[in-house]
């Protein structure tokens, strides 16, 4: 486990926004109990090191990720190098952790952690219409 400094030093990210992402709810450290110190295991750091990709490599802000965390399967959001032995690649219309809790898939860390089940209650908005779901007026 991994206090915060060390964190930013691995991910070249300032702790503000390591808090940040924690704040919008993409991550979830545990707390240390006589500190309450965060505490990040390699499987938040991962998280952290996608989430910032996904960020400024790719270019989405927070609410177009986390409207991607309701809609991709999470083998695509955080481009799963073994995707095709995954159970959740066979079912890429249910949510991971539902996959889970009947069989075992490779995540390496636990669901409750996981950018993808932390915005689990986010309603998904279809990405291709307008606000409201009006369709869009076709110019002839």
């Amino acid at each position: 486990m991994y206090l915060i400094n060390e964190v930013s030093r691995k991910v070249e990210l300032s702790q503000k926004r390591i808090r940040e992402y924690e704040k919008e709810g993409f991550i979830l450290p545990e707390r240390e109990a006589n500190t309450n110190n965060r505490l990040y295991s390699d499987f938040e750091v991962s998280q952290i090191r996608r989430i910032n990709f996904l960020i400024h490599g790719r270019g989405f802000t927070l609410a177009c990720l986390r409207n991607l965390m309701v809609l991709a399967p999470c083998w695509n959001i955080f481009a799963c190098s073994q995707k095709e032995s995954c159970a959740a690649y066979a079912e890429p219309h249910r949510r991971c952790w539902e996959i889970r809790q009947q069989s075992s898939t490779l995540c390496p860390g636990p669901c409750e952690r996981c950018a993808v089940y932390l915005n689990r209650e986010y309603a998904a908005e279809r990405v291709l219409e307008p606000s409201g779901g009006a369709p869009m007026d076709q110019e002839s």
